[in-house]
């Protein structure tokens, strides 16, 4: 028994280096692989071309009111090429306790949110899925997500183009100027 659970921890190590090499050698954010909202594996090439914002959410956090705020942008810009991300986690004060299903129904019934919700992530730690492990090393300031609701800007490109902390609400002139810069280019 003893053995097979070293056989097992062994394949499991080798298996989260192998989607960490991905994501350290991907080039964007179109080759790296994660989970749709069925927990289907997939990438984000269906996004090439597009500008996107990558948020990691939370439905039990005080930044969860920015649910409406990040629809209204999604609203506003979407016919523009624009696309929003958000990757559940429950990684920061464990605010993401629900499963994928009730997250859904969250987002759907409380804030109407209509934007792609994926699968839970890991945004930090040893665990850390490979989108975040890609976007927090290529991000400037490089480093781990501070907390829910961080979010990054990649440009049309696939490549990080701007990260943004939590406390940026999806109105932020800030933000809102460099969505267009990356939508005009």
């Amino acid at each position: 028994m003893r053995k097979l659970l070293l056989v097992i921890a062994s394949a499991a190590a080798w298996i989260l280096a192998m989607d960490l090499d991905a994501a350290d050698a991907a080039k964007s954010v179109f080759e790296i692989p994660v989970r749709d909202a069925h927990a289907k594996p997939t990438d984000l090439s269906a996004y090439k071309g597009k500008v996107l914002l990558i948020v990691n959410v939370a439905s039990k956090c005080g930044f969860t009111p920015q649910y409406s705020g990040l629809e209204s942008l999604y609203e506003k810009y979407k016919d523009k090429g624009f696309d929003l991300l958000a990757f559940p986690s429950n990684d920061f004060g464990g605010q993401e306790p629900g499963t994928l299903p009730e997250i859904q129904k969250f987002c759907s019934t409380k804030y109407n949110v209509k934007f792609p919700l994926f699968d839970k992530v890991h945004a930090k730690g040893p665990q850390k899925d490979p989108l975040y492990a890609y976007l927090t090393s290529a991000a400037t300031p490089p480093g781990e997500v501070g907390w829910n609701f961080e979010k990054f800007l990649i440009g049309k490109d696939g490549k990080v183009a701007g990260r943004f902390k939590s406390a940026v609400k999806p109105d932020d002139p800030e933000l809102i100027g460099a969505i267009e810069r990356e939508l005009a280019k």
